[in-house]
Formats: C-alpha cells, structure tokens, sequence
C-alpha cells in the first residue's frame, strides 16, 4: 500500500509510543497506509518535509518544547503556513516523557516502573547527587529517558480517557 500520510517525530521512542498508542486505540496504521517516522531530531525536520510534502504526502508530527523553533521554520518553508497545530504539528509542553507523567501521575509511574523490577534502579537513581534536588516528576522524566523503550510502557498504562491530547491530535491527522 502506497504510503498516505505519515507522523514525524524525533526519535525512535517517540515513534514506539506512538504506534503503541494506535494500536491501543484500534487503529492499524500500516493497513491505512500510515507511517510513523523517527527522523533522529529535529534539525532533520526539513529534509523530510522537502520530500513529503511535494509528494503529496499529509504530514503531521510531535516535537519537544525546545525543538518548536526548528519545526516551525520548516514548516513555513514547506508552505504550510506558520501555525504548527494547524499545519498537524504538535508540541509538547517540555517533551513526551513530561506529557506521559503529568497524565498518569507520578504514583502510578512509579508503580510501573516496580512493575517493570526497575524500582531499585530507580532509587539509586533518585540518590545520586544531580537528582536529590529535583522533584520525582523530574527525576521519572529523566529516568524514562534513559533507556530506550520505556515510554511503550507507560503509554500501555495509560487510562485511554486521559490521553495526552497532542498524542490522540497527531493520531487524528491522520485519520483516513
């Protein structure tokens, strides 16, 4: 099936919590002819949209707080216009790590992380000396971000009612 649209995102664990997401919502993006794209960081974002969009491929993607900038830009240079929700990009309020705690709670982050039997790992992580300031939000963002596949987990663990709303948009763009 020929490719339709396809979501940008800036690495390969923003695009495993998306898919995992679709599919948790009953979506089957291949059959759709959607694909979820790691472009390995932003600063990548022009290249892609220079050979989508002349294609004719509907784009929409996710972007943290600090990469808007270069997203932005790159849209405007793709002529979508200079909104990013509008053009069906969305940013995160810090990153996806932030948007998947703040809707599961720390609580419960913590209990998926025992569940996973990274609660002691977890701990001494909170122990060392760059963390013991920080608040466990912080230190769970940070702790997620360290190994490659956790946010698939929590993306399973979240109630589908409380769904970060950027992560349901992007999907939705999408939509045939």
């Amino acid at each position: 099936m020929r490719t339709s649209a396809v979501v940008l995102v800036e690495g390969v664990s923003d695009q495993r919590a998306v898919e995992a997401l679709a599919v948790r919502r009953g979506r089957d993006l291949a059959a759709e002819g959607v694909s979820v794209v790691a472009i390995g960081g932003a600063g990548n974002i022009r290249r892609f949209l220079a050979e989508l969009v002349p294609n004719g491929v509907r784009v929409a993607g996710l972007c943290d707080a600090g990469q808007a900038d270069d997203f932005r830009a790159a849209v405007v240079e793709a002529g979508l216009g200079s909104d990013l929700e509008e053009a069906g990009f969305f940013v995160c309020d810090a990153d996806l790590e932030d948007e998947l705690i703040r809707s599961l709670g720390a609580a419960r982050v913590e209990d998926i992380v025992e569940a996973e039997g990274e609660l002691g790992r977890f701990r001494t992580f909170q122990n060392q000396p760059a963390q013991r300031a920080r608040s466990v939000e912080a230190q769970l963002r940070r702790f997620m971000g360290t190994r490659g596949g956790r946010k698939i987990q929590y993306v399973g663990a979240l109630d589908l009612t409380r769904v970060p709303r950027l992560l349901d948009r992007v999907l939705a763009r999408t939509s045939p």
